[in-house]
């Protein structure tokens, strides 16, 4: 990891960064990724591309919308070298239920937030 960020501070950009998504309050939420997520990141699932800190904004709303009271949860600490992450996670329903799991690469902008996220759904494939 290069000095320019201490494995604390990584920690609490990414735990703002998965706070963001489980905000239901979209000033606060826009907020948390002010603080987590630079103004043209980009984020790429198996569903989608996103360009930019306002479609992710519109995004996660999207995200509030199909799971109403679900949660994201890390399910690992947070990886590190250099200026990449990388952290597990799963959406819990408000009854427990696992809804879906996955894991996010990102990679850090020099003020220390993110400025790419590419995330992989379900467990990693069997070999062969």
């Amino acid at each position: 990891m290069e000095a320019f960020m201490t494995v604390p501070e990584v920690r609490r950009t990414v735990q703002a960064y998965v706070g963001a998504w489980n905000e239901p309050d979209e000033a606060r939420r826009r907020w948390l990724f002010e603080q987590s997520w630079t103004e043209d990141g980009t984020y790429t699932d198996p569903s989608v591309h996103i360009e930019g800190r306002e479609a992710l904004v519109r995004h996660s709303r999207k995200f509030a919308e199909r799971w109403p009271g679900a949660e994201i949860v890390l399910t690992s600490g947070v990886d590190q070298h250099h200026r990449m992450v990388c952290f597990s996670w799963r959406v819990v329903a408000p009854d427990g239920r696992t809804l879906r799991e996955g894991i996010d690469f990102g990679e850090l902008a020099e003020d220390g937030r993110l400025q790419r996220v590419v995330g992989f759904f379900g467990p990693l494939p069997k070999p062969g």
